[in-house]
C-alpha cells in the first residue's frame, strides 16, 4: 500500500466515494472535530455520519502508521543489501500488518538462534543441498564435506544437525506457509481449559468452575468467554492450551518442502517436526491468543461504548422536585432535596433501619419535607439497604395518599463523584455522604449532565471493563461522551465545567475559563460573547458555538442548533415566510412557521437561496424546535408507587422493567427489586439473533415474563419472547 492509496482504501471499506473521504480527511487534518464535521460540514463530506467519521479517523491513523512501518521495513532490508524488486513489490502490495511482519520475519534482527549459529559454521550450503533433494549420495556422505573442527563441526552428524536447524528456521519464516497454518488453526483449533484441584474450593477458583474441564472451537469462542478465560489464567486459576491436529499441520508443512522419496526425506521430516513444535506452534499460539484477545477487547469496548451512549441519552425527568435517597444501615439513609433546576434546597439523614422509633421519625421528617418543598419524585439508590428504603418510600406514599412516585436509580459512581475535587467545588458546604444523595437525585433529572461528572468506568455498564486495553477503553468512552453531549447540546449558562469540556472544540482548561467568566460577568447574553473568554479563539468558537444554547438570548437563534455562520441563511429562510428571528419566541408565530415549513421542499428552497440542501434541511428542523431537547421524544423512565418483593415473584409472572446493562450473553433488567433479572440471549427473540443489542438498548422499558427464580442465589431468569398479550403487573 502506498500513502496515496489510503483514501481510496478507506472509501472501498466504507463503500463511499473517494471524494467524501478526501474531504473528511482534509477537515480532520485541519483540526476540526468529528461532531462539528458531522453536523456542520455535510455538503463537503456528502453527509457522512458521526460513526463513519470516527471510523475514518481510526483507519486513517492505522493506515498511516502501516505505511510508515512499510517504509521502515524497506529501509532496513535495503541496508542489509537484500531488497530485490520482487521483495519490494510484495511489501508494497501488503495491506495488513500481519502479512507485512510475516514477510519481514527472515530479515528481522533477532537474538542468536540455533540456525544463525549453524550459518556461522558454514552449514547454509548443506541446508540448501538437503532441500534440493537431488543428490544421489547419502546425507552423511554429503555432510562429511562440512566437517571443520575450527568452526566446531566435529562430525557429519553435527553438520546435519546444524543444517536441519537452518531448515527448521527457514520453514518457520515462510510467510505463505505461516498464513496457511494460521487459517487452519482458526478453522479447526480448540481452546481447552482446566482448573487445578487445589483451586476448586478457593473463592477465586469457584468463579471459574464452569471452565474446570472446558473446551470450545476457536471459531465459535465468544468474546466474553475469551476475556473470562484470560482473567482465570492471569489469576493462576486456569490452565489454558491450544489443541490442534498436529498430523494435519505436519502434512501441510511437509507438502511445501518434501518432494518424492529421496534419501533426505527422513531428515527433512525431522526438520519439519522440529520447526512446528519448537518454532511455529508456540509462535502461532501466541499470535492466535493475542488476536482473540484483541477482538474480544474490541467487542467489549464497543458494547461498553454503546451501553454508555444509551445510558447518557436516556430521557430526563425534567420539571420534578426530587428527593434523593442514598440508602445505608449503620449511618442512616442520606437525603437531599433538589429543585427543578438541580439546586439543593434541603438535606439530612433518615434512620429508616434503626428500629420502629427511627423509622417513625424518618417518616415524619420525610413527609414534612415532601409537603414543604412539593416533592414529586423520590430517587432511591440501588445499593446497600435499597430494599428497606424502597419499602419505606412505598409505605410513606400509600399511608399518606401522596401524589409522589419513586424510581430506583443506578447509583454506580455516586461515591466516586461525591469524593471528587469536582464535587467539592460544586457542593463545598455538604459532606461526602450528602453529595452522593444529590447525585442520585440529579441523575434522574438529567442523566447526561450528571453522569459526565463520573469516570465512565465507574458507571457500571458493560462487561470485563478492567480486563481490556485501558487506553482504548478510555478513548472510546471519551468519544462516546463527546458524541452524546454534542447530540443533545448544552445550555451555556447552567452547564457544569464537567459537561462543557465535552463540547466540540472545548477542553478542560477552556471549560474552566467559561465557568470563571460566567461567575465574574453573569449569564452569557449571546454566543458571540464566548470570544471574550480566555483562550477561546475563533477556531474553538467555530467548533463549539453550534452546540451551545442560550435560553433567553438576545437572538433566539442562539437557542437553536443553527450555527452562527448560517444565521444569515436562517434569516433568509424566515424572511421567505414573512418572519424574523424574534418570532421564534412567539408561540403563535412559531406554530404558523411549523405548519408552513411542512409544505416546503428543502431541495427547492436550497436552490432558491443558493445554499446546500443538507444545511437548509437542518436549519428548517432547528427553526421549528428552538430550545428543544432531542431526548424529550424518548419514553420517560419507569417510576413506581408500590413495591414488589422477591418472594412475590413466581415463574409466569408478567412484569415491567428497565434495561440496566447489556452484555454479549444477555440483558440485565431492573424489575423493581434489588436483584436485576437476566434475559439470556436465547430468551430475547423467537428468531436467532447475533447480539442482544440487535433487540434492546440500555434504558428501554420492557414487558417481561419471569421464567425462573433462585432465591438462595438471588437470581431471576426472564424472557422477552414468551410474554403473552395480557397486561403487565
Amino acid at each position: 500500500m502506498l500513502l496515496d492509496n489510503i483514501n481510496n482504501t478507506i472509501a472501498r471499506e466504507l463503500q463511499v466515494r473517494t471524494a467524501q473521504i478526501d474531504a473528511a480527511v482534509q477537515l480532520l487534518d485541519d483540526g476540526n472535530t468529528v461532531p462539528f464535521i458531522a453536523r456542520y460540514r455535510k455538503e463537503a463530506t456528502g453527509e457522512l455520519e458521526d460513526e463513519q467519521l470516527r471510523t475514518i479517523e481510526e483507519r486513517l491513523a492505522y493506515l498511516r502508521n502501516f505505511v510508515k512501518r512499510q517504509e521502515e521495513i524497506l529501509n532496513k532490508i535495503a541496508e542489509q543489501g537484500k531488497l530485490t524488486d520482487e521483495l519490494k513489490a510484495a511489501i508494497e502490495k501488503t495491506s495488513k500488518l500481519q502479512e507485512l511482519e510475516d514477510i519481514y520475519l527472515p530479515y528481522k534482527q533477532k537474538k542468536r538462534t540455533r540456525a544463525q549459529k549453524a550459518k556461522e559454521k558454514g552449514l547454509e550450503p548443506l541446508a540448501a543441498l538437503l532441500l534440493q533433494q537431488k543428490s544421489a549420495g547419502s546425507p552423511e556422505k554429503e555432510a562429511a564435506a562440512y566437517i571443520n573442527p575450527e568452526l566446531e563441526v566435529g562430525s557429519a552428524e553435527e553438520a546435519l544437525a546444524g543444517a536441519m536447524d537452518i531448515i527448521a528456521e527457514m520453514i518457520s519464516e515462510n510467510a505463505g506457509l505461516r498464513q496457511k497454518l494460521r487459517e487452519k488453526i482458526q478453522q479447526t483449533g480448540v481452546i481447552s481449559t482446566s482448573l487445578p484441584k487445589e483451586k476448586e474450593n478457593t473463592d477465586e477458583g469457584r468463579v471459574f468452575l464452569m471452565y474446570k474441564d472446558y473446551s470450545e472451537p476457536v471459531r465459535t469462542l465468544p468474546s466474553h468467554r475469551i476475556l473470562a478465560i484470560n482473567r482465570g489464567e492471569r489469576l493462576d486459576c486456569l490452565k489454558v492450551r491450544l489443541e490442534v491436529d498436529e498430523e494435519r499441520m505436519l502434512r501441510l508443512i511437509e507438502k511445501e518442502y518434501i518432494k518424492g522419496g529421496s534419501g533426505f526425506r527422513p531428515l527433512l521430516q525431522e526438520a519439519c517436526a522440529d520447526s512446528w513444535k519448537r518454532l511455529l506452534e508456540p509462535s502461532l499460539e501466541r499470535e492466535l491468543r493475542s488476536q482473540l484477545t484483541e477482538a474480544a477487547e474490541k467487542q467489549a469496548i464497543s458494547i461498553f461504548g454503546t451501553n454508555l451512549k444509551q445510558l447518557l441519552l436516556q430521557a430526563p425527568l425534567a420539571g420534578y422536585t426530587v428527593m434523593g435517597l442514598d440508602p445505608g444501615y449503620r449511618t442512616g439513609c442520606k437525603m437531599a432535596v433538589i429543585d427543578a433546576t438541580g439546586q439543593v434546597i434541603d438535606h439530612g439523614v433518615l434512620y429508616i433501619t434503626h428500629g420502629e422509633r427511627g423509622a417513625s421519625e424518618a417518616a415524619r421528617k420525610a413527609l414534612t419535607l415532601i409537603k414543604k418543598h412539593n416533592v414529586t419524585l423520590i430517587s432511591i439508590g440501588n445499593g446497600t439497604a435499597s430494599l428497606e428504603t424502597e419499602e419505606f418510600a412505598a409505605k410513606l406514599i400509600k399511608d399518606n395518599s401522596l401524589n409522589v412516585s419513586y424510581i430506583i436509580t443506578n447509583e454506580a459512581g455516586a461515591s466516586v463523584y461525591s469524593a471528587s475535587p469536582l464535587a467539592k467545588e460544586e457542593l463545598p458546604e455538604y459532606d461526602v455522604t450528602i453529595r452522593g444523595a444529590v447525585s442520585i437525585a440529579r441523575r434522574v433529572q438529567d442523566p447526561l449532565a450528571e453522569l459526565v461528572k463520573i469516570d465512565p468506568k465507574a458507571i457500571g455498564v458493560g462487561q470485563y471493563q478492567h480486563d481490556v486495553n485501558q487506553k482504548q477503553l478510555a478513548d472510546t468512552l471519551d468519544q462516546t461522551i463527546e458524541a452524546a453531549v454534542n447530540h443533545v447540546g448544552v445550555e451555556l449558562n447552567t452547564a457544569s465545567q464537567a459537561l462543557l469540556k465535552h463540547v466540540a472544540g472545548i477542553n478542560a482548561s477552556v471549560a474552566k475559563n467559561i465557568v470563571a467568566y460566567r461567575n465574574a460577568n453573569g449569564a452569557f447574553k449571546s454566543r458571540r460573547e464566548l470570544l471574550k473568554v480566555a483562550r477561546l479563539g475563533n477556531a474553538a468558537f467555530t467548533q463549539c458555538a453550534g452546540f451551545l444554547r442560550i435560553n433567553g438570548a438576545a437572538s433566539p437563534l442562539d437557542n437553536t442548533p443553527v450555527h452562527p455562520e448560517s444565521y444569515g441563511l436562517a434569516e433568509k429562510i424566515l424572511a421567505r415566510f414573512g418572519m424574523k428571528p424574534s418570532d421564534l419566541n412567539d408561540k403563535a408565530s412559531l406554530a404558523l412557521l411549523q405548519s408552513k415549513l411542512k409544505l416546503v421542499q428543502p431541495d427547492r428552497l436550497a436552490a432558491e437561496l443558493s445554499a446546500g440542501v443538507p444545511t437548509v434541511k437542518d436549519i428548517m428542523e432547528a427553526l421549528t424546535k428552538p430550545g428543544r431537547d432531542p431526548r424529550e421524544e424518548l419514553p420517560a423512565p419507569l417510576t413506581r408507587k408500590a413495591i414488589v418483593k422477591l418472594s412475590d415473584i413466581k415463574p409466569g409472572t408478567i412484569m415491567r422493567g428497565t434495561v440496566r446493562n447489556i452484555t454479549d450473553f444477555g440483558v440485565f433488567v431492573d424489575i423493581g427489586i434489588k436483584q436485576a433479572g437476566l434475559i439470556h440471549i436465547s430468551e430475547l427473540s423467537q428468531k436467532r439473533i447475533k447480539h442482544p443489542l440487535d433487540v434492546v438498548s440500555v434504558g428501554d422499558i420492557l414487558t417481561v415474563m419471569v421464567i425462573s427464580v433462585d432465591e438462595a442465589r438471588g437470581r431471576i431468569g426472564l424472557s422477552l419472547k414468551q410474554v403473552p398479550t395480557q397486561s403487565a403487573v
